[in-house]
């Protein structure tokens, strides 16, 4: 049963408060709750409000090598990489833990997310909840560990070849803002299921909920020390150690391209292995024959959250018979899509997560505004909010029509809630354009045709697509991108398998006689 309210009986000023009573400030590293060594702390604001909601330890270099140290060190002397019933019962103490503050996990994602509270019914709390830490832990008994290679009678003399997966080493698993806690447990999850100690550096912007899973590591598992480190810091210097650092063998990226970029540029020296889950501009396709009731509700999809989903189909390809009352339909759904406090149920579009984000989209707005877009509804801030959200940081839901692809608006990952509009002529063009792009995440299909819909997914050169409303969205199905928007995947059997080696084992069996 949800524990949402139905109505609103408080304003995100109350639930902020709430999550900064009930807030773990302090780190986790080498299995203990610890403040900078420096006495550093950084500020957490509420992006709905702009108040700042309490604060948090800020690391700096040292508490960052103090965290890889005990990492690696927990890697190497002990059990953990290969004590499957150990994993697996951790794993399992975990899940009841975090079910045990899921109200007050809630809470707090809302208040320094921003996210609206109907999202942590979905992707943002409630679905990463259910399957994200199960799916793993039933892995490590029933992935298949160890295979034995048929053959191998070179050279007169036959070789029993076994090859063996193993734990990857330390994993540094940087994560985003837009859905903490289902990053972070997609990547937890299968992390040490695998056997990986692990470095978690969450975003400085939301550091509340990772700090809370270091508290329950401590308090309700027994994950021995140094297995989990939860480092939190506002420094792009310190956060980049985990990239250079040789200790650290597997680096697990979500985020922006440019930044992931960098953290490969970085990790090439020591030849770290990469999962980069990164940018999208993904397109979903309205093909001729769809049904146009289904046009609008995927378009307001897109506002969800404020369009901070790296998979939004912010780009929506439609058939020109069915283009202009599209535009319009549109255009007049945006002008009522709910916006404002994400503490109440009834908002969709909540607050982006800084004021620098909120700059980056509205200039974007404007750039395609100076290339000749037209911005049918939006384009701005959001004007009538009451007082207390005067300083959160909020974008009007923008729909922008009057480019064509290659257009920066259309080419470039805006994280807002801002859609584009563009025309196409038949499935030959609707493809072309919508693999026109640098990025290759996400995207959808409508067709009255499954089998027309089928034949336009296959061609569409991105890792997840949905048909008809299709969700690809689960632990156990891979997630990631083609291009630019990233290197593997996460969930599924592919994402377990990003944080194992493999080895090669042969021992040499004579003849006889």
């Amino acid at each position: 049963m949800s524990s949402i309210p139905a109505e609103r009986t408080e304003t995100s000023v109350e639930w902020g408060r709430r999550a900064a009573a009930g807030a773990e400030s302090r780190m986790l590293i080498a299995g203990e709750l610890v403040d900078a060594a420096s006495g550093a702390r950084f500020a957490n604001a509420s992006p709905a409000t702009g108040a700042i909601l309490g604060d948090t330890a800020a690391a700096g270099p040292e508490d960052m090598e103090r965290a890889i140290a005990s990492a690696r060190s927990a890697f190497d002397t002990n059990d953990w990489s290969t004590n499957r019933a150990l994993r697996k019962r951790c794993l399992n103490q975990l899940q009841a833990a975090i079910e045990d503050e899921k109200d007050a996990l809630r809470t707090e994602l809302v208040a320094e997310v921003g996210c609206p509270v109907m999202t942590t019914e979905s992707a943002q709390l409630d679905w990463p909840l259910a399957e994200s830490l199960r799916y793993p832990a039933r892995l490590i008994d029933e992935f298949g560990w160890e295979r034995v290679l048929e053959g191998g009678g070179l050279f007169g003399e036959r070789n029993i070849r076994t090859v063996v997966k193993e734990a990857a080493g330390v994993v540094a698993a940087v994560t985003p803002s837009n859905f903490p806690i289902e990053v972070i447990l997609n990547k937890l999850g299968p992390a040490l299921a695998a056997g990986n100690t692990v470095v978690l550096k969450p975003d400085p912007h939301t550091p509340w909920n990772a700090t809370r899973l270091g508290r329950l590591i401590v308090e309700k598992t027994d994950i021995p020390p140094g297995v989990v480190n939860v480092v939190t810091t506002p420094s792009n210097d310190v956060a980049g150690l985990l990239g250079t650092d040789p200790r650290v063998d597997l680096v697990s990226f979500t985020g922006s391209t440019a930044v992931g970029k960098l953290l490969m540029r970085q990790g090439a020296d020591t030849m770290k292995r990469m999962f980069l889950e990164l940018g999208g501009k993904s397109a979903a396709i309205v093909l001729d024959d769809a049904n146009p009731a289904v046009i609008v509700p995927t378009a307001i999809g897109v506002c969800v959250h404020a369009g901070q989903a790296c998979a939004a189909t912010s780009r929506m390809l439609i058939h020109r018979s069915l283009y202009d009352q599209a535009v319009a339909d549109i255009t007049m759904a945006y002008q009522h899509v709910p916006v404002g406090d994400p503490v109440d149920p009834g908002t969709l579009v909540g607050p982006v997560i800084s004021a620098a984000q909120k700059e980056r989209v509205l200039s974007a707005i404007d750039g395609a505004r100076r290339d000749g877009a037209e911005i049918t509804v939006g384009g701005g801030p959001v004007e009538g909010l009451p007082a207390y959200l005067a300083d959160g940081h909020f974008v009007a839901p923008t729909v922008i029509t009057g480019v064509d692809n290659g257009a920066a608006i259309a080419q470039d990952e805006i994280f807002g809630p801002v859609l584009v509009l563009l025309p196409f002529d038949d499935d030959d063009d609707a493809v072309r354009l919508a693999n026109d792009s640098a990025f290759g995440l996400a995207g959808a299909v409508m067709s009255r045709s499954a089998e027309r819909g089928m034949s336009i997914a296959r061609r569409i050169r991105t890792g997840s697509f949905g048909v008809n409303g299709g969700m690809f969205y689960g632990a156990d199905a891979p997630f990631g991108g083609y291009k630019s928007s990233g290197v593997g995947r996460q969930c599924g059997i592919e994402g377990f398998q990003q944080y194992l080696e493999t080895k090669t084992i042969a021992r040499r069996e004579r003849k006889r006689g």
